[in-house]
């Protein structure tokens, strides 16, 4: 067809003003399969370096102490983002402006039950013209109207579902909560939750919820019953008094099949298991539960009998490999030890070898080790799991001697050694290797892209020493078995969770003011109302005055029924491997950036991830930091990420992982981001909320899309 110049124009009008197509961001981290991969190609490698901020958003949430965070990943639908604040309020906006459309506060200003930790994003429902939006706030539940963000009065009780409730015991005075969202079946909402690492934890099973109604429609008992597949794993009594065993990583969903993949961490004590001899199933598995009763398909155990808070860190990829010439519908789930675990999602069974490797036995007193753990040979490892002496930092002499030191008088080797009193490096450490902010995986090419901490961290446990019968004497009793792992032996904090210290209180706090905060709990840290006000009372009284109170050993006397702590030893604390000048005591690199391919199990690239840019200046290479949240990966030969305690955002040859764009944020972006187009133009968002590893808070989401000429 030819067109005359006039014609020509009026064809190009009318084609400019037709609608152009959106393309969402509708499920947690991208899909159902949470693979963090997007088709939009508008940004590409070509022009990525062109970005420019499109809006930033202030949700007005800032904690002025910088111990607040947000690591949220929006939902994008229909040209509305969906998100959540530092403190847990609600809100929508228009996606191509940031401009407000409303907002939701779950506790209407008083934060008084604060100790509800964070949120990680949101799901969506929709039934015809009726969308719901499902989120957790502290210990509850919510239903909103997605046009309105006004609560649904006839979900749970008065528009919100109590998760204390439903679990087979009273646990309405311990730590429940949920931080990351469940996923949507049907009418159907299936969530995990956060509960204590210590003893008397709740339980974490698994519950699906009616969309509609708030009621809880099944269960799965994570600590099986009698008479239910694995109790023979546990002591007969298990399930009555052992908590913990729950899913605070997200789920992925296989829809046409109707399964849920769900990943579980380790049972509460984290750190001795005296008390629940067994390879303890359904701990740091991943289970396939079916999606509309909640009855188990497989499991496929990632640790046995858990000592070192192995948690699944992540919802696992669901993919779809080429082996053997053949397509091989997979379930591939990242550990914090820095392994994948590639399984048939059919069948549970391995599709690399995996092998049960005989570990070294806990030599504590009481303590039934397992024998061997499962190893994957393939694919690679993408975190180095072991230190010798040449892996030592040598930053400088005497940071060298430093660590050392600490190396020569740890117990070191192959991974899974067992806690010790000597002290025991864990590598990669409690954060990981793998964590919350998941992995990418193209399904173009099989390549999947995660990012890895490599930071070793010291495990040593201490006998506990009963302080004696005194309030101050209880009180330190209580310190030591419920706030030592978090706030160390010295009071002085640490950064796991960024820890204030507590050296010095009683100047900066009146009594009553701490005896609120411990009740009720803060931003991250948990409430404790199952402590009564006489035990907390007690702890303040001990924060007060009695540093010096003298303990005598635990096994001196036989525990009470109303003893808190019934064990022989206590965590000493969440420590780092760390030199005096706040450097890792490992060589470099200390953060990385990996792809690996699926259908072979190797390598396509690797490359230390963030830097220090007071090292830089030095002139020393980048050596990669610390970084918490995950990528996003498009056909546009993208890989979008921020993550690092450099604070900045960075896009990545996806082929290559060579540098293709990078720009400081206002905040950290410890957030896995999202990529979406309105009306034709692409964006990506990231949630701007620092707060961790000694970084300042932010209140912000910025997002960046191509100018407008």
């Amino acid at each position: 067809m030819k067109f005359q110049p006039l014609t020509l124009y009026l064809f190009l009008f009318l084609v400019g003003c037709q609608p152009k197509s959106d393309t969402d961001w509708a499920h947690y981290l991208g899909d159902p399969g949470t693979n963090h991969y997007s088709k939009l190609d508008q940004i590409n490698q070509d022009n990525v370096a062109q970005l420019q901020v499109a809006w930033t958003y202030h949700s007005g949430d800032i904690d002025t102490s910088n111990r607040s965070q947000i690591q949220c990943n929006p939902l994008i639908i229909n040209g509305v983002l969906y998100g959540t604040s530092p403190q847990l309020k609600c809100f929508a906006l228009d996606a191509a402006t940031g401009k407000e459309l409303w907002k939701f506060d779950p506790f209407e200003g008083s934060y008084d039950l604060f100790g509800m930790g964070v949120n990680r994003g949101l799901a969506h429902w929709k039934d015809g013209d009726e969308e719901r939006i499902l989120y957790s706030a502290g210990s509850f539940l919510y239903a909103l109207d997605a046009k309105t963000g006004k609560p649904f009065k006839d979900f749970g009780t008065d528009g919100k579902v109590d998760l204390h409730e439903g679990l087979g015991k009273d646990v309405s005075n311990l730590f429940v909560v949920s931080n990351t969202p469940g996923v949507v079946y049907e009418n159907l909402l299936i969530l995990g939750t956060r509960v204590s690492e210590a003893t008397g934890a709740a339980p974490g099973h698994i519950r699906a919820y009616n969309v509609r109604t708030g009621k809880q429609e099944w269960i799965f008992h994570t600590i099986p019953q009698p008479g239910e597949f694995g109790h023979e794993t546990w002591p007969e009594d298990a399930w009555q008094r052992i908590g913990g065993v729950n899913s605070w990583a997200g789920m992925s969903l296989d829809e046409k099949r109707g399964w849920v993949f769900v990943p579980t961490g380790s049972a509460s004590y984290d750190f001795y298991g005296g008390d629940r001899a067994g390879d303890n199933l359904f701990a740091n598995c991943i289970l396939a539960l079916d999606a509309k009763t909640g009855k188990r398909i497989w499991h496929y155990q990632t640790v046995h009998h858990d000592l070192w808070d192995r948690d699944l860190p992540c919802a696992p990829n669901l993919v779809t490999l080429e082996l053997d010439g053949k397509k091989v519908d997979a379930v591939v789930q990242p550990t914090k030890s820095g392994y994948l675990f590639v399984l048939n999602r059919e069948t549970g069974k391995p599709l690399f070898p995996i092998e049960e490797v005989a570990v070294e036995a806990s030599t504590l007193n009481g303590e039934k080790s397992s024998k061997t753990q499962p190893i994957p040979t393939k694919p690679v490892a993408f975190a180095r799991n072991r230190i010798d002496s040449a892996d030592l930092t040598n930053l400088s002499p005497e940071n060298h001697k430093y660590a050392l030191e600490i190396w020569k008088k740890s117990r070191k080797g192959l991974p899974f050694i067992p806690p010790t009193l000597e002290g025991t490096l864990l590598f990669p450490g409690f954060d990981g290797g793998a964590e919350w902010g998941g992995s990418a995986v193209d399904p173009t090419t099989n390549l999947i892209y995660i990012n890895a901490n490599e930071m070793a961290w010291v495990l040593q446990l201490e006998p506990y020493e009963s302080a004696g019968d005194s309030p101050i004497a209880q009180g330190k009793n209580i310190f030591q078995t419920q706030c030592m792992n978090c706030h160390g032996k010295d009071l002085k904090g640490a950064s796991i969770f960024k820890v204030p210290s507590l050296v010095g209180l009683k100047d900066r706090y009146p009594k009553t003011a701490i005896q609120k905060l411990i009740k009720n709990g803060k931003g991250v840290m948990p409430s404790f109302a199952f402590l009564s006000d006489k035990e907390i009372a007690a702890t303040v009284e001990f924060l007060w005055e009695g540093k010096g109170v003298k303990t005598v050993a635990a096994n001196s006397k036989e525990p009470q029924d109303e003893d808190l702590w019934t064990y022989p030893y206590v965590m000493g604390g969440y420590r780092r491997f760390k030199t005096p000048d706040g450097y890792p005591a490992i060589s470099p690199p200390w953060g990385t950036l990996n792809a690996i391919d699926l259908n072979t199990g190797e390598f396509a690239w690797k490359i230390p991830f963030g830097e220090h840019e007071e090292l830089v200046k030095k002139g020393i290479a980048p050596t990669g930091c610390e970084n918490y949240g995950g990528p996003v990966v498009t056909s546009g030969g993208v890989l979008f990420i921020a993550a690092t305690q450099d604070e900045k955002f960075r896009a990545f040859d996806k082929k290559t992982g060579k540098l293709l764009w990078e720009t400081k944020l206002p905040a950290a972006g410890y957030a896995t981001p999202a990529t979406y187009s309105v009306n034709g133009k692409q964006y990506v968002v990231i949630a701007c909320g620092g707060g961790k590893l000694d970084t300042k808070s932010g209140d912000s989401y910025v997002a960046f899309a191509m100018p407008e000429d």
